[in-house]
């Protein structure tokens, strides 16, 4: 039987960070709200709210806070591997086991979304109504959002071995990282070497990951030195170098700060993370009331499910209006921005039915996590054939997941392809991936039960 949220929260150890919990559904939260408030939909298409009023951009220093959920990831994930390499036995695949048991809730409301929504855009397509520019547009950007999928992948890929680098090396493991990610941007803007942008991808997101690591063993002692230096180096990246003042990507833009990531949004997310860390305390002490925590621990258990289906659901109130008969008032425009709080209440609400109907694919939260394990603990080897099959599943997973964002969905009949990494793949390759990485992953280890931070 499934633990409710009342179950979980009376259950926490006394230990428990309960602020890293918080952080991760404040995060999904704050980039489903973002998403909602810059989608500019009209007749026209599907455009951006930031494109057409720059001086907006601004507000992504405080609403891009993609980087707080890789940092929560770091902490995590750093706790969870410790905790498993602790009770495995010494022949046993640590690495297999781990990527189990941090995947499965990730992948299957993934593959659950990512059919569905197949299933529909080959209908569509097959009625031969996919070519229309709002469906077209549609079809094409409610994938987008699975690059983060993809992207922490990664992360959970690279843990073991980074996370013994960090344990050997603390601060100087984050710096090797930053200062690769710094190398890569001067070789990219000053010398114009072609397609090294890509390996930031990795190193920034790996970086900000590390500083997980950091938090877990308690080494970010002074946050607010962190924030300081962070948005200081943001600010004058942005002034002096080649970086736009937007911390996510413009419709159009030569040079984004996200796609590929840039060293302004490694400095961005620095000083996010020495940001939130300042209000740790204060916060912690309100998440010691029964309710407030209750509430966390509900959100956690649904988080993912909402984050997936949040743009179905914008897009399904934008075609209510449409199928009613209402018109559509041009972007930025003063009904436009009256009409904001009833669709972003009716875009609640549609979530709210997407998440009744698919959280069962979401793995109910696990008890939650023993206290974060001393400084000098060491993580176990990895190794064994398991080891190796779950690195291929996950190769393949996070490879698919990142192609299917690439292409989207309206393509699925005419052979639409997008390059990763140098090849086509087209959605159907993409999804097989997906699909193929998943059930290999699966297959890689028995089921464990793994301590998870958050």
């Amino acid at each position: 039987m499934t633990a409710s949220a009342r179950d979980l929260a009376l259950a926490t150890p006394p230990g428990r960070d309960r602020y890293v919990d918080l952080l991760r559904v404040a995060s999904l939260g704050a980039v489903i709200g973002g998403h909602w408030l810059m989608a500019a939909v009209s007749g026209d298409g599907i455009g951006n709210l930031l494109a057409l009023l720059p001086g907006l951009q601004v507000l992504t220093w405080g609403l891009q806070v993609m980087p707080v959920f890789f940092f929560v990831g770091g902490f995590s994930h750093a706790l969870s591997y410790r905790s498993l390499a602790r009770r495995s036995d010494p022949e046993a695949s640590v690495y297999a086991a781990f990527l189990r048991a941090r995947l499965r809730r990730l992948l299957r409301p993934t593959l659950v979304f990512v059919l569905v929504w197949a299933a529909a855009a080959l209908a569509v397509q097959l009625a031969g109504h996919g070519g229309g520019r709002l469906t077209g547009a549609a079809l094409r950007m409610v994938t987008q959002p699975l690059w983060f999928i993809g992207i922490y992948l990664a992360m959970v890929a690279f843990t073991p071995p980074l996370l013994k680098l960090h344990e050997r090396h603390g601060w100087a493991a984050f710096a090797a990282l930053a200062g690769s990610a710094a190398l890569v941007d001067v070789l990219r803007f000053a010398l114009g070497v072609p397609y090294v942008e890509f390996l930031n991808f990795a190193l920034v997101w790996l970086a900000v990951h590390q500083l997980g690591f950091l938090r877990a063993d308690g080494r970010i002692r002074r946050p607010a030195l962190l924030a300081a230096a962070g948005l200081a180096g943001a600010v004058l990246l942005v002034a002096y170098g080649p970086y736009p003042l937007s911390m996510v990507g413009m419709p159009g833009e030569k040079v984004s700060n996200m796609a590929p990531p840039t060293l302004a949004l490694l400095a961005h997310g620095m000083w996010l993370v020495g940001a939130v860390q300042l209000l740790a305390r204060p916060a912690a002490r309100r998440l010691e009331r029964p309710r407030v925590w209750r509430g966390v621990v509900a959100a956690n258990g649904v988080a993912m499910t909402a984050f997936l289906w949040h743009l179905t659901a914008m897009l399904g109130v934008y075609g209510a209006q449409l199928a009613l008969g209402l018109d559509l008032p041009a972007p930025a425009s003063a009904a436009w921005w009256a009409q904001v709080p009833v669709r972003i209440l009716a875009a609640i609400a549609l979530t709210a039915g997407f998440v009744a109907l698919f959280r069962r694919f979401e793995a109910a939260p696990t008890a939650p996590a023993a206290p974060p394990a001393p400084a000098d603990s060491r993580t176990g080897t990895a190794g064994g054939a398991g080891g190796l099959v779950a690195a291929l599943g996950i190769a393949l997973s996070l490879l698919g997941i990142l192609g299917l964002s690439m292409t989207g969905l309206g393509g699925l009949l005419d052979g639409h392809s997008a390059t990763l990494i140098a090849f086509p793949v087209t959605a159907p390759v993409a999804i097989g991936m997906a699909l193929a990485g998943a059930l290999l992953v699966e297959r890689s280890a028995p089921a464990r039960s793994v301590r998870l931070g958050s």
